[in-house]
């Protein structure tokens, strides 16, 4: 194991400026959670995350002039796991796996938006300040692949309280710290955003939350098309959905989780894009 961690952080050295190693306790329960945790943490050139779940213990590798231990951490709290200094919200946990509820000891909550987060850091370089203008973006990007997790679950009640999140998330961007090219295309989707997210929101019925998530994701589509994002991010397109018109969706995985149907037919679709 030791030989292990010492490879991997000779990797994560090797790709990332300035870098500087922690070691900090994440709580869970087996391979899915260290999935999910390495997933969260890891921002490519930026920071690595190395989870072992038998000891719990994780290596932090990050550069230091564009983000720091507790915004990793806060990152990882936002998927459902908590550390000795960071609590992840009560709700997230509760959507994690049976298999992932670990024992809960972690005393201090985080805050749900990685962009209030954010905004609090001291910036230190200009690195910094351009990690800060697209963070907005990625808390979006990563609240609406949770939302889009729900639909595939075909959970409408879970689903409409993902919606809430991203909606706090949207309100609290500031168009004034946002790129040129971002804050064109933020004025033009803004208002379609906030109608769809507010939608499905107040939607009880999976099937009307499904089809607001249509043109959600056309809209987060093009945002992400002219945000700089770490990891790829697959654009999807099943060819029945929207009563055989066809819909899209983002997606983190290239693996086909339709959010359309679920677990009726879970892998009718494909990729049509990898956004980079």
């Amino acid at each position: 194991m030791v030989s292990i961690m010492a490879l991997s952080m000779t990797s994560a050295f090797g790709q990332i400026k300035n870098a500087t190693t922690e070691t900090v306790k994440i709580y869970g329960n087996c391979g899915m959670c260290k999935k999910t945790i390495e997933s969260a943490g890891t921002s490519k050139k930026v920071a690595s995350v190395d989870w072992d779940k038998d000891t719990k213990m994780a290596t932090l590798t990050y550069d230091s002039t564009k983000t720091s231990k507790d915004e990793i951490l806060k990152k990882i709290a936002l998927v459902g796991y908590d550390s000795d200094s960071f609590l992840a919200p009560d709700d997230v946990y509760n959507n994690l796996h049976g298999c992932c509820q670990y024992d809960r000891e972690a005393k201090i909550p985080v805050e749900k938006s990685v962009a209030e987060t954010n905004n609090s850091m001291e910036m230190t370089s200009t690195h910094m300040n351009e990690s800060i203008d697209l963070s907005p973006m990625e808390a979006i990007f990563e609240n609406y692949f949770n939302l889009k997790d729900e639909l595939v679950k075909s959970d409408a009640k879970s689903t409409s309280e993902k919606a809430k999140r991203l909606m706090n998330v949207i309100n609290v961007v500031k168009m004034q710290e946002l790129k040129s090219d971002v804050h064109t295309v933020w004025m033009k989707v803004m208002n379609d955003l906030k109608s769809d997210t507010d939608k499905i929101a107040n939607a009880t019925n999976i099937e009307k939350q499904r089809a607001s998530f249509i043109t959600l994701s056309e809209n987060i589509y093009q945002l992400m098309k002219v945000s700089k994002t770490e990891t790829p991010t697959y654009f999807q397109h099943c060819p029945m959905a929207n009563d055989g018109k066809g819909a899209n969706w983002l997606s983190k995985e290239n693996q086909v989780k339709n959010p359309y149907y679920g677990s009726k037919m879970m892998s009718c679709g494909k990729t049509i894009e990898t956004i980079k």
